[in-house]
């Protein structure tokens, strides 16, 4: 849901957010091509979100590769000055990890961005945003479609739906991870 018409900058979108802020608006936008855009998740999409979250951090907790987040603003540091992203999980590897932000937009790309599809959704305008993401230095996306129960991945050089009967892999960003597509869907 876009929510204003002109096109603006990250820096008149962090002035923006702050106002909104201070009107005790707590909700999450994204600046998408310079247009601010609402995220609007549902109750399903904060249950896989949860259940993925917790998948990803016992695999990192084991295995220590790096920072995974949930809702933290990113930021290409290459960027045009219109995007300011907000991946529904994200995870840097060890290598590339800057102080922790504490305050806007960490200033890259995450290693892997994944983003959960609401009604408000649909898979082209996700599709844009796994393309933007991996441009930037991503090197891996997971689009999760639920009302297909499926998952899109997407790398610099390929892209493949998994069904519910295959299994996340992690590949060389996350080696030895294996999540069954079926056990993301398996929320109460």
């Amino acid at each position: 849901m876009v929510v204003q018409e002109a096109r603006i900058t990250i820096n008149d979108f962090q002035a923006w957010l702050d106002a909104r802020a201070a009107e005790g608006d707590d909700r999450h936008y994204e600046l998408i091509d310079g247009e601010v855009v609402a995220k609007v998740p549902t109750e399903e999409h904060g249950a896989i979100c949860v259940k993925l979250i917790m998948l990803l951090g016992m695999f990192n907790e084991t295995h220590k590769l790096g920072r995974l987040t949930t809702e933290a603003r990113h930021r290409a540091s290459a960027d045009d000055a219109l995007n300011d992203r907000i991946p529904d999980i994200a995870f840097t590897r060890s290598e590339r990890l800057l102080p922790i932000t504490t305050q806007g937009a960490v200033p890259q790309m995450p290693d892997l961005a994944v983003e959960i599809m609401s009604p408000s959704n649909t898979l082209k305008t996700m599709r844009a945003k796994a393309e933007y993401y991996l441009a930037h230095g991503t090197s891996l996306v997971w689009i999760v479609i639920t009302n297909k129960r499926l998952i899109d991945v997407h790398t610099p050089d390929s892209s493949d739906i998994l069904t519910i009967d295959e299994a996340l892999d992690g590949g060389v960003l996350l080696p030895g991870l294996s999540i069954p597509v079926r056990a993301v869907f398996e929320v109460a």
